[in-house]
């Protein structure tokens, strides 16, 4: 796949101390640079596009590392989100970023190598527990490698903490940089997946789900471990044909015995999401279904919808194989017992099934 090109630069306020920033720059070729100061933000209008050919270059003040968002009620699986930037060149339909409209353009925190020495000092500090960290909630982990070699940076810095596993989750097939780096010893790549359908219509500028899957062939034919996510999963005409048709190409292409984990999870959305995805995204029909406020506050497919979509993928998976690690995301214990045929009762249960399958994967 190609990633649009980067026409501007937008230096904030001591971003040009970090060594990141006259990297980034060369890699570049030093296009159109802009130095601006921190509370400066371009107005735009309600129409206004996320502007994803400029990059930010910030130095990001706020928390580096910080729990997912849980909410009561649903079973949260107990990950740490380790932000190294926000926005994505990739422009999927559904995608939450659309609301961060007062933050545009590509965002890259330059400090974050000087903030690896807080983050060790923090998994050092309680080797007793194991710390599952991924970068891929608020940004593709992949889609900016090529610019910012962070697959190589923090792949280097996990090496060798035991306690510790890197997730690097992505829409992507740019995985240059993860096969150029020497470290293997604690990172997962995973791939978030759909339906044929849905990533044509729906995930604009991402590459096909062959694509995606045959990338993650040669991660593990290169000895990384790899996950996937089925998040979110869409109702759509022929929805099952579709989804089979996935899990046809992860059964030409993937060795089962090296996934790690495999996640469900259907869609939902804030609500204010919706008129926005409408303005943006005029040709979705993601919107067409029967949703209702979860207790998280975001839409949802009513619970026999998402446990019919559940029911369905479990059975196909298991019959391609019986142990990928298949977990449900942010669902209750009803839906875990309907959906997959058991439950962990709670976040803790489910954190502690993960933490089995690092285990399992990394410590044998």
């Amino acid at each position: 796949m190609k990633i649009a090109p980067i026409n501007k630069i937008i230096i904030e306020k001591g971003a040009d101390e970090y060594e990141q920033t006259s990297a980034i720059l060369k890699r570049l070729n030093e296009p159109l640079v802009e130095r601006i100061s921190p509370d400066r933000y371009r107005e735009k209008g309600e129409f206004m596009d996320m502007d994803k050919n400029t990059l930010r270059l910030i130095p990001f003040k706020g928390e580096f590392i910080k729990p997912c968002p849980g909410t009561k009620g649903y079973i949260c699986c107990g990950y740490l989100i380790l932000h190294v930037g926000m926005n994505c060149p990739l422009d999927c339909s559904y995608c939450i970023l659309q609301a961060y409209f007062n933050q545009p353009s590509l965002r890259v925190f330059v400090n974050l190598e000087d903030e690896l020495n807080h983050i060790g000092h923090i998994i050092d500090s309680h080797p007793e527990r194991i710390f599952r960290i991924g970068t891929g909630e608020l940004i593709d982990s992949l889609a900016l490698d090529h610019i910012t070699g962070w697959s190589n940076t923090l792949s280097s810095f996990f090496k060798g903490r035991g306690n510790a596993v890197l997730e690097l989750k992505t829409k992507t097939d740019l995985i240059g940089g993860l096969l150029s780096s020497p470290y293997r010893e604690r990172v997962i790549v995973s791939w978030s997946l759909n339906s044929p359908y849905i990533v044509s219509r729906e995930e604009h500028g991402a590459p096909s789900v062959e694509k995606r899957i045959r990338a993650a062939k040669e991660c593990q034919e290169e000895g990384y471990v790899i996950g996937f996510h089925f998040d979110p999963l869409i109702r759509h005409t022929n929805w099952k044909e579709g989804y089979l048709r996935t899990l046809e190409m992860m059964d030409k292409y993937i060795d089962p015995k090296r996934i790690i984990w495999i996640s469900l999870g259907c869609l939902r959305y804030i609500p204010v999401l919706k008129s926005i995805i409408r303005r943006r995204h005029p040709r979705t029909d993601i919107l067409d279904g029967e949703f209702i406020p979860g207790l998280d506050g975001k839409m949802r497919y009513f619970k026999p919808l998402r446990i019919e979509v559940y029911s369905f993928l479990r059975e196909q998976i298991e019959k391609w194989a019986s142990d990928t690690g298949l977990y449900l995301c942010m669902e209750s214990n009803e839906v875990w017992m309907e959906g997959l045929g058991w439950s962990p009762e709670n976040t803790g249960g489910l954190s502690s099934f993960l933490d089995k399958r690092v285990q399992k994967f990394f410590e044998n």
